[in-house]
């Protein structure tokens, strides 16, 4: 039997803070880049809290927190972009993960259909109609309609435990 540390607070609805973030950390999830247009102006930031939601019809979901300061023009866009970071741009993850005042001046990107700026190099991108913002505390879930895919012959980043790791890396496990 595998021992495990402590389940909660002692308050019988609030499990201990730190044992939820652990539970997180041990959650494995990709990168994406969420993009819009504020004005002219192409912004984005890193987010590793984005889901499909369905196929039919193509929806999809990302979390993002409300003091970003990407968080006003993703509010007020009618679209956005969700680009999979590829395990070769861990430079792109970077200068997106930063406060950076122009995150867009040294990455090659280009429009999609609807204007979300889309980045050249991605294992995939998208672009998705807003149909849905939800409060949730600190942050907003975007519930969109995917209207424009592109998919790269690429692996993507993926992350676990405040690590990324090389997606191509990754190997089946043994069937029975």
């Amino acid at each position: 039997m595998t021992e495990t540390a402590p389940t909660s607070t002692g308050l019988a609805d609030e499990p201990d803070p730190d044992l939820v973030r652990g539970f997180n950390r041990q959650f494995v999830t990709g990168v994406t880049v969420v993009t819009t247009k504020d004005g002219g102006k192409a912004r984005g930031l890193a987010v590793n809290a984005y889901a499909s939601i369905s196929f039919d019809p193509p929806l999809i979901m990302v979390c993002i927190q409300r003091t970003s300061s990407t968080y006003p023009a993703l509010h007020a866009a009618t679209h956005l972009g969700v680009n999979i970071i590829a395990n070769d741009q861990s430079g792109v993850l970077g200068v997106f993960a930063s406060k950076a005042e122009d995150k867009f001046a040294t990455i090659d990107w280009h429009e999609g259909p609807h204007g979300s700026p889309l980045i050249d190099g991605s294992a995939a991108m998208l672009e998705a109609e807003i149909r849905e913002r939800f409060q949730a505390k600190t942050h907003t879930v975007f519930i969109c309609r995917v209207r424009h895919a592109e998919v790269n012959d690429k692996y993507p980043i993926v992350y676990k435990a405040g690590k990324f790791f090389d997606g191509a890396a990754l190997a089946p496990l043994p069937t029975d």
